[in-house]
């Protein structure tokens, strides 16, 4: 009775994680922007990349929001949005709703851009949510 106990504790953890954790990642360490370098580009006004909010609200200047793209109409806005710039353009997307391993956006962002074979973007590395990684290290946000 015991082994079973056991087992079905084991059972239940690894579904629990299966049911709230996201696919895997799918972009590369050197895929993702720190957001310093980012508040620098965005300060000083050079070499910005085309950034672009893929969560519920664009937070950041100089952003392009895209609205939440776990919505098909939002990931089709972000599709028009991306084919009017060249392949090569310095690309930047986030979210910063939720830490990464949850967040709903950021997958569908990047196999997007991996889609239309664009070969410079970034995620901005915001694993834990865009107030702790962006708003309360001070780097510049959008007046709303």
């Amino acid at each position: 009775m015991k082994t079973l106990k056991s087992v079905l504790l084991v059972t239940l953890f690894f579904a629990s994680k299966l049911t709230f954790a996201q696919n895997p990642e799918n972009w590369t360490k050197e895929q993702l922007m720190e957001p310093a370098q980012l508040a620098q580009h965005i300060e000083t006004g050079k070499h910005l990349p085309v950034l672009i909010c893929v969560g519920p609200g664009a937070s950041i200047p100089n952003s392009v929001d895209a609205g939440s793209v776990k919505e098909k109409e939002n990931l089709d806005k972000l599709k028009t949005t991306l084919q009017g710039y060249k392949k090569n353009i310095p690309v930047v997307v986030y979210c910063g709703c939720c830490p990464f391993e949850h967040c709903p956006n950021v997958r569908p962002a990047v196999a997007l851009l991996r889609e239309l074979k664009f070969t410079n973007y970034k995620l901005l590395n915001l694993p834990h949510n865009l107030k702790t990684d962006w708003i309360d290290k001070g780097y510049p946000t959008a007046k709303l």
